[in-house]
């Protein structure tokens, strides 16, 4: 006899734009999610979003408004989606916890190391799951990766090159450095899953062509050691129009016996010291991807399985690694990710005080004795 399927958990999502839609769309195509709620700050805005991505059949059971917590509340929501803009993640996501709900939240924790720090504290002290969904970690091929690397005697240099050319338009356009902060953060969380263990400190120089299209840095070059010895090489680039790789980039894996390869796309191969080369297993029907991926394992937490792995403890570090190739790259030196949380911690203690709710980083020995390591 089969076991009974878990119920679905149902969410409200926080945040109508281009990305609130994409999570309206995923919460409908995934059983483990009832979606019976949608806000948005903008007036109108969640009830646009509704009325574009759900079927018309489904409106009814749908609540909208301006204020999420008492969207939340009147829908009998058990869980938030908080998919609003970096700068509003920590209000958001401290008072959802606060008021009973767990998070899932968008890619990067919070706007900064410190509020991402006191996030931490605020999930311990009200003991709700914050999770970030890091989207391109859950990617069958990459954890296919690892599983091809581990047979040839696990990686010690992993050698990421990233080069594309888009022209987006907007901030991205005007930010100091366009690259690490929004698109690399995807490549050093795939290097975590690839290497796994602690990044210990972080070399960086970025730098900009001259026919770059960007006012910031659109380029860079970083070094992530690890506490194994292991080091992930970053090399990419939002300016290199011509040859370019995927948005995952292509990837180089060198091992004990032997080397695996992954273009970011398609199943990676592991070319042994000796023998053959060997293909990787191809997805099938069963496997998630990146937003239902993250999705699903939300909910299955909730439904008492286990801690996702990019739970708010365990993201804290690869935001860490961002921050700290910003700072290798503004000060040419080499940042260590202990001393850069340290630093976290004691603002985040800061912003705790004032705002009074949560004394769960006062525990905490230091930056990273608070935090999960891998």
């Amino acid at each position: 006899m089969s076991a009974t399927a878990p119920s679905p958990v149902p969410v409200v999502v926080i945040g109508a734009g281009g990305m609130g839609r994409a999570w309206i769309a995923t919460v409908l195509g995934n059983q483990a999610a009832q979606l019976v709620g949608v806000a948005d700050v903008l007036a109108g805005a969640a009830d646009r979003a509704v009325a574009e991505v759900v079927p018309e059949e489904h409106h009814a059971g749908i609540l909208t408004g301006t204020d999420a917590l008492e969207v939340a509340r009147r829908s009998g929501a058990e869980a938030v989606i908080d998919v609003t803009i970096p700068a509003a993640h920590h209000a958001v996501t401290a008072d959802s916890l606060h008021a009973g709900y767990p998070v899932l939240g968008e890619k990067p924790c919070a706007a900064t190391l410190a509020e991402a720090v006191s996030l931490a504290g605020h999930s311990e002290a009200t003991g709700k799951l914050f999770m970030v969904s890091q989207s391109r970690r859950n990617n069958p091929h990459l954890h296919e990766a690892r599983r091809l690397a581990d047979e040839l005697g696990g990686a010690g240099i992993v050698d990421t090159r990233f080069a594309k050319a888009p022209r987006f338009g907007g901030f991205r356009d005007e930010m100091a450095h366009p690259l690490l902060v929004d698109m690399a953060i995807h490549a050093f969380d795939a290097g975590r899953v690839l290497l796994g263990g602690r990044a210990v400190s972080v070399t960086a120089t970025t730098y900009n062509p001259p026919w770059s299209w960007y006012a910031g840095d659109a380029a860079a070059t970083v070094a992530i050691t690890y506490d194994s010895g292991a080091v992930h090489t970053y090399s990419g680039s939002w300016c290199s129009p011509g040859e370019e790789t995927s948005w995952n980039g292509d990837w180089a894996l060198s091992c004990e016996h032997g080397t695996v390869r992954w273009d970011g796309e398609g199943p990676p191969t592991a070319y042994p010291a000796e023998g053959e080369a060997v293909q990787g297993r191809v997805p099938g029907p069963a496997d998630r991807w990146e937003l239902d991926a993250s999705l699903a394992a939300f909910c299955t937490a909730l439904r008492g399985g286990p801690a996702p792995d990019s739970e708010v403890h365990s993201n804290v570090w690869t935001q860490a690694i961002v921050e700290a190739a910003v700072r290798a790259a503004d000060t040419g030196s080499r940042v260590s990710l202990t001393e850069l949380l340290d630093e976290a911690l004691e603002a985040a203690r800061v912003l705790d005080s004032a705002d009074g709710r949560s004394q769960a980083l006062t525990t905490w020995k230091t930056g990273a004795s608070g935090l999960v390591a891998e």
